[in-house]
C-alpha cells in the first residue's frame, strides 16, 4: 500500500499584518508590540525619518522619500497623501501576503491624515480585508485640525472595509484628573490591540465551535462602520458582564450594537464553561442586534483561562449608504502626471502652468525609479534601521497597481494647506549650498 504525504500549500492560519501611518499610528503599533500581541505581523510607514528611528515594528518604510526628504508632511495631508502615492510599489510589497490588515493613524496632521486611505487602498487591491482604528483630534486643537480630521476620516471609509473611530475628547470622560498623557493615549491604543488580538486568538484557536477567517470576512467584508469590543470577567455572573464590557466600548464613537446586520460572538473559558452562561452572553448581544442579522457564534475551551471568561465581539452592518470605493490606479496616475509635470518645469522643458503633457515629452522628462521594498534611493535613510520584510508568499502573486487617473482628487482644499515647493517654477527658486531647491 502506498501512503502520501499531504504537502500544506498553505499557513495554517490566516496572516495579519498591522501597519501604523504617522506619529501617532507608530505609537500604537510600539504600544501592541509592548504588550505583547501574538499572531500579527508590524509595520510602520511615516515620512518622518527620525520617528521611524524610534519605531519597534520589524518593517520600517519612509514613505515619499522624493516629495519630503524625510523631514514629515508638515501637518498638510495633501503632502502625505502624495509621499504615499510615491510609495506605492513599497506599499504593495510591505503588506503583500496578508489576509487581513489593520490600518491604524491619527486624523488631524499630515502624514497619517492623507496616507493612511492610500495604505487602506493598497491593502484592498492585494486582496486583503482591510480594517482601519483611527483616532479623531481633541477639540481644543482647533476648527481646522478637526475639519481636517473628518475629511481623512471620510476619505478612509471609501478605503476600508469597516472603520473604528475613537475621538480623543471622549479620554476625558475615561481618564481622572491625575492620568497622566501617556497613559491616557495607551488607553487608545488598547482598542487597537483588543481588535488585532482578538481576532488572532479568533482565527488561530481551535473552538469546540470554531470560527475561522471565512467567518470574520463574511461578517466584515464592505460593512463600514463597526465595532469591535473584548470583555473579561469571574465570578458569579461573569458572562453577563463580559458581554456587557465587549459591547459598550466608552470611546467607540457613536457606535453601539444596536441596528447590527452582522455579529460575530466568540466566547473563550476553561472547562469549567458552562452552556447557561453561553446562552446569557448571547441572547444578551443578540436581542440588541437588527432582527435581520447574520450571527456567527464560537466557543473555545482555554485551560489557562482560570474561572475568567472573555468574550470577543465584532459588530458591523450599521451603515445602509456606504460611500463609493475610489480607484488606486486613477490616483496613481493623477500623482505621476503631477509629479513629472514639476520635473520638466523645474528642468525648463515647459513654462509654469501649462496644460498636460503628452506622453513623450514626459518620458523625456521623467527619472527612473528604483522598485523594491528597500530602494536605496527611496527608503534609505542614514540611521533607520532596515529590516527586511517576510518573503512574499508564491501562492499570492500580485502586481503592484498600475498608474490610473487625472482626475482623481482628495476632499481637502489646497488653499488650505501650505504650497509643494517642487511646484514653483524653477526661476523662481534657488539652489542651497546641497543642491536643493528652496
Amino acid at each position: 500500500m502506498a501512503y502520501f504525504e499531504l504537502e500544506e500549500a498553505f499557513p495554517d492560519h490566516a496572516r495579519i499584518k498591522v501597519i501604523g501611518v504617522g506619529g501617532a499610528g507608530g505609537n500604537a503599533v510600539n504600544t501592541m508590540i509592548g504588550h505583547g500581541v501574538d499572531g500579527v505581523e508590524f509595520i510602520t510607514a511615516n515620512t518622518d525619518v527620525q520617528a521611524l528611528e524610534k519605531s519597534r515594528a520589524g518593517v520600517r518604510l519612509q514613505l515619499g522619500s522624493q516629495i519630503t526628504r524625510g523631514l514629515g508632511a508638515g501637518a498638510n495631508p495633501e503632502r502625505g497623501r502624495e509621499a504615499a502615492l510615491e510609495s506605492v510599489p513599497e506599499l504593495t510589497e510591505a503588506l503583500r501576503g496578508a489576509d487581513m490588515v489593520f490600518v491604524t493613524a491619527g486624523m488631524g496632521g499630515g502624514t497619517g491624515t492623507g496616507a493612511a486611505p492610500i495604505v487602506a487602498q493598497v491593502a484592498r487591491e492585494i486582496g486583503a480585508l482591510c480594517v482601519g482604528v483611527v483616532t479623531k483630534p481633541f477639540r481644543f486643537e482647533g476648527k481646522r485640525r478637526l475639519r481636517i480630521g473628518e475629511e481623512g476620516i471620510a476619505n478612509l471609509e471609501k478605503a476600508v472595509d469597516t472603520l473604528i473611530t475613537i475621538p480623543n475628547d471622549r479620554l476625558l470622560d475615561v481618564t481622572s484628573t491625575s492620568t497622566s498623557l501617556l497613559d491616557s493615549f495607551k488607553l487608545c491604543d488598547e482598542v487597537l490591540q483588543h481588535a488585532t488580538q482578538g481576532v488572532s486568538d479568533l482565527i488561530t484557536i481551535p473552538g469546540i465551535i470554531n470560527v475561522d477567517f471565512a467567518d470574520v470576512r463574511t461578517i466584515m467584508s464592505g460593512q463600514g462602520r463597526a465595532l469591535m469590543g473584548m470583555g473579561i470577567a469571574s465570578e458569579e455572573g461573569r458572562a453577563v458582564a463580559a458581554a456587557q464590557q465587549a459591547i459598550n466600548s466608552p470611546l467607540l464613537e457613536d457606535v453601539t450594537i444596536h441596528g447590527a446586520r452582522g455579529i460575530l460572538i466568540n466566547i473563550t473559558a476553561g472547562t469549567d464553561l458552562k452552556l447557561h452562561e453561553v446562552e446569557e452572553a448571547a441572547s444578551l448581544i443578540q436581542e440588541a442586534a437588527h432582527e435581520d442579522c447574520n450571527i456567527i457564534f464560537g466557543a473555545v475551551i482555554d485551560e489557562n483561562m482560570g474561572d475568567a471568561l472573555r468574550i470577543t465581539v465584532i459588530a458591523t452592518g450599521f451603515d445602509l449608504h456606504l460611500p463609493a470605493h475610489e480607484d488606486l490606479e486613477e490616483a496613481i496616475r493623477s500623482h505621476s502626471g503631477r509629479r513629472r509635470q514639476s520635473q520638466m518645469v523645474a528642468a525648463g522643458a515647459i513654462g509654469p502652468g501649462t496644460g498636460p503633457v503628452n506622453r513623450k515629452d514626459m518620458a523625456q522628462a521623467n527619472t527612473t525609479r528604483q522598485g523594491g521594498l528597500f530602494s536605496s534611493t527611496q527608503l534609505h535613510a542614514p540611521r533607520v534601521q532596515q529590516v527586511q520584510a517576510p518573503a512574499p508568499a508564491p501562492s499570492r502573486p500580485v502586481t503592484p497597481p498600475t498608474v490610473n487617473n487625472a482626475a482623481q482628487t482628495s476632499s481637502w482644499s489646497r488653499a488650505e494647506v501650505a504650497a509643494d515647493p517642487s511646484e514653483i517654477p524653477a526661476f523662481l527658486r534657488r539652489r542651497d549650498e546641497n543642491g536643493f531647491f528652496r
